[in-house]
C-alpha cells in the first residue's frame, strides 16, 4: 500500500482551501440573500451567481487541498476533461438546489430538495475529481467514510440553504461562511480518509497533466472570480438601500405610488 499524505505542502492547502470555501459560501449566502429581495430576472441573476459562486468555492477549495496529496511510490496527474466535468456537475447541481430554494412556494419542501441535490452534486463533484486521479496503482474507498462524506455533504449543502432563507445580517452570515468552510472541508478530508492506494511501480509515463500544470492555473483564476464578485456584491447597493436613496430624493410632498 502507497503512503498517503494529505497535506505535502503543509499548512498552505488546507488553509488555503478552507479559504475558498468560506470565500464561496460567503458569496453564495450574500447573493441569495439578495435574491430573495428581488423579483423576475434580478432574482434569476442573483440566484445564478450565488450558484456560480458555492460551485466554484467548492470546487477550488477540493482541488486546492489536492495540490497537497501525494502517495509514496508513484507520481499523480488528472484526466483534463473528466476534472472539468467534475466543475460543471458541482455548478448544476448547487444552481439545481438553489433555484429550489428560490422559487419554492414550500419552504420546507424546497430547503429538503435543495440541500439533498445540492449535497449530491457536491459530492459527486468530489469522487469524479477523484476519479481524473491518474497514478501507478489502483484506487479504493472505506464504503463507510464514504457515505459519511455524503452525508455531511448533504447536511452541509442544507444548512447553508437554511442560513441563506434565515440570515439577513453580513455578521452573521460570516459566522454562517465560517461553519459552512468548516463543513465543506470536513467532507472533504473524510472523503480523502476514505482513500487508499495500492501502488504498482511502473516506468510507464502517466497521462493527464500535473497539477502545477493544470489545476493550479485554473483554481487561481476561479479562485479570483470569487474574490472579484465578492468585491462587486459587497459595493452593489441592496434594495433597502436602493429603496432608502429612492426616497431621499423624492421632492418633499411627492410620495411614492
Amino acid at each position: 500500500m502507497g503512503h498517503l499524505d494529505h497535506a505535502a505542502l503543509g499548512w498552505l492547502t488546507p488553509v488555503l482551501s478552507y479559504a475558498m470555501a468560506c470565500t464561496g459560501a460567503a458569496l453564495g449566502l450574500r447573493c441569495t440573500v439578495r435574491a430573495l429581495g428581488a423579483t423576475g430576472s434580478a432574482r434569476r441573476n442573483w440566484l445564478l451567481t450565488a450558484a456560480s459562486a458555492v460551485g466554484t468555492g467548492i470546487w477550488t477549495m477540493h482541488f486546492v487541498a489536492m495540490l497537497g496529496f501525494a502517495v509514496s511510490g508513484t507520481g499523480i496527474r488528472y484526466d483534463v476533461p473528466l476534472t472539468l466535468v467534475s466543475l460543471l456537475v458541482a455548478m448544476a447541481f448547487v444552481c439545481a438546489g438553489v433555484f429550489a430554494v428560490g422559487h419554492g412556494r414550500d419552504r420546507v419542501r424546497a430547503l429538503l430538495l435543495g440541500g439533498l441535490t445540492t449535497g449530491l452534486g457536491i459530492a459527486g463533484m468530489y469522487y469524479l475529481g477523484m476519479a481524473a486521479v491518474r497514478l501507478h496503482g489502483e484506487v479504493s474507498y472505506d464504503p463507510v467514510l464514504v457515505g459519511l462524506s455524503v452525508l455531511i455533504a448533504v447536511v452541509a449543502a442544507t444548512a447553508a440553504l437554511w442560513a441563506a432563507l434565515n440570515i439577513r445580517s453580513p455578521v452573521a452570515v460570516t459566522l454562517a461562511s465560517l461553519i459552512m468552510g468548516v463543513a465543506v472541508s470536513s467532507m472533504h478530508y473524510t472523503g480523502m480518509f476514505a482513500v487508499s492506494v495500492r501502488v504498482t511501480p511502473s516506468g510507464e509515463p502517466l497521462p493527464g497533466a500535473t497539477a502545477m500544470q493544470f489545476i493550479f492555473p485554473l483554481a487561481v483564476g476561479l479562485g479570483s472570480y470569487l474574490f472579484i464578485t465578492s468585491a462587486f456584491v459587497a459595493l452593489s447597493p441592496t434594495a433597502g438601500e436602493r429603496e432608502a436613496s429612492a426616497s431621499a430624493q423624492r421632492p418633499a410632498g411627492h410620495p411614492a405610488h
